[in-house]
C-alpha cells in the first residue's frame, strides 16, 4: 500500500487518464501503480466506468487527447474491454474535480455504471449502482476542512431544487460525523443526491436520495461491497445510508436523519 500522504486524489487520477499531469507527477503515479493494487484497481474502475456527460460539456470533449487515453488504457489492462477510451467519462470526472476545487458541488453527470449485481426491484438496482461508486471512496477522497454552514446550505439548495425535497445543514447532520459535500448526479433520468460524510472511525459514509414512486417502505438493512446499508422510502423519495459503520450504529444514524427528513 502507498503511504496515505502520497495517495493520489480522484482529481489527480482523472488528470492522469486525460494526459494532463506534468511528466514528473505522471511518473510518480505510475511508480505507485506498480506497487499499490488498490490504487491500480481504483484507476482501472475510473477508466472503465461509463459516465456520459450532458451536452453542455461537449466543448471539453473535443479537447480530450484521445490518442494518449488509448495508450494509457492499454497499459492498464490487457483485456479489450479496458482499451477503448471513454471521453464522456473523462469529461464527467474532470468537471467534477473542477466543481470540487471551486466549492460548487452541482455536477449533473449521468451514472451509467454497468449493473452487474442481481436486482430484485428498481430500488435494489440504484442501491447497487451507488454501492459500486461509494466503494471507491477512501478517507483521502473526502479530505479537507468541513464546509461552513453557509457553504453547506449553498450546496444543498442546488440539490433540493432538483429533488423537490427540503434540505438544510441541520436536517442532514449526522451525530459524530463530518458532512463534506453534496453532489448531484442522475440515475435513469432522475436526479440522485449524494451527501458525503467522513466518519473519524470508519471512513466515508453517504446518504443518497432519489425520486421514487414505489411507495412508503420501512427501513431495512443489507450489505453491499463490504459496507452496511440502511434503506427506506416515503411517498416521493427513496433513501439509503451506506458506509463501513457497524450495523447497529448505522441503524441509529439512519433513524435520526429519517426522523428529521420526515418533518
Amino acid at each position: 500500500m502507498t503511504d496515505k500522504t502520497t495517495i493520489p486524489s480522484d482529481e489527480e487520477l482523472t488528470a492522469y487518464l486525460d494526459g494532463e499531469l506534468p511528466p514528473a507527477e505522471a511518473a510518480r503515479l505510475e511508480a505507485l501503480l506498480e506497487t499499490d493494487a488498490d490504487l491500480a484497481a481504483r484507476l482501472e474502475f475510473l477508466s472503465r466506468a461509463s459516465l456520459p456527460f450532458a451536452h453542455a460539456f461537449d466543448p471539453l470533449l473535443a479537447q480530450a487527447p484521445k490518442a494518449e487515453l488509448e495508450a494509457i488504457l492499454s497499459r492498464l489492462s490487457a483485456t479489450p474491454a479496458t482499451t477503448s477510451a471513454n471521453p464522456g467519462r473523462r469529461r464527467f470526472l474532470g468537471t467534477l474535480a473542477a466543481c470540487l476545487v471551486a466549492g460548487v458541488i452541482a455536477d449533473r453527470a449521468f451514472i451509467g455504471l454497468s449493473r452487474q449485481l442481481a436486482a430484485d426491484d428498481e430500488n435494489s438496482e440504484w442501491r447497487a449502482t451507488v454501492a459500486d461508486y461509494i466503494a471507491l471512496y477512501t478517507p483521502e477522497t473526502l479530505a479537507g476542512p468541513v464546509p461552513s454552514l453557509a457553504a453547506q446550505a449553498g450546496q444543498l439548495s442546488a440539490v433540493e431544487a432538483r429533488l423537490g425535497l427540503s434540505l438544510s445543514p441541520e436536517t442532514i447532520a449526522l451525530p459524530g460525523v463530518d458532512f463534506k459535500r453534496a453532489l448531484l448526479l442522475q440515475y435513469d433520468d432522475q436526479p440522485l443526491a449524494q451527501l458525503a460524510y467522513l466518519d473519524p472511525e470508519t471512513g466515508p459514509l453517504a446518504l443518497c436520495i432519489v425520486r421514487s414512486d414505489d411507495g412508503v417502505k420501512p427501513p431495512d438493512v443489507e450489505a453491499r461491497k463490504g459496507m452496511n446499508v440502511v434503506y427506506w422510502s416515503d411517498k416521493t423519495h427513496a433513501f439509503m445510508l451506506i458506509g463501513h459503520v457497524p450495523v447497529d450504529r448505522m441503524k441509529a444514524l439512519a433513524a435520526d436523519v429519517r426522523m428529521r427528513l420526515a418533518v
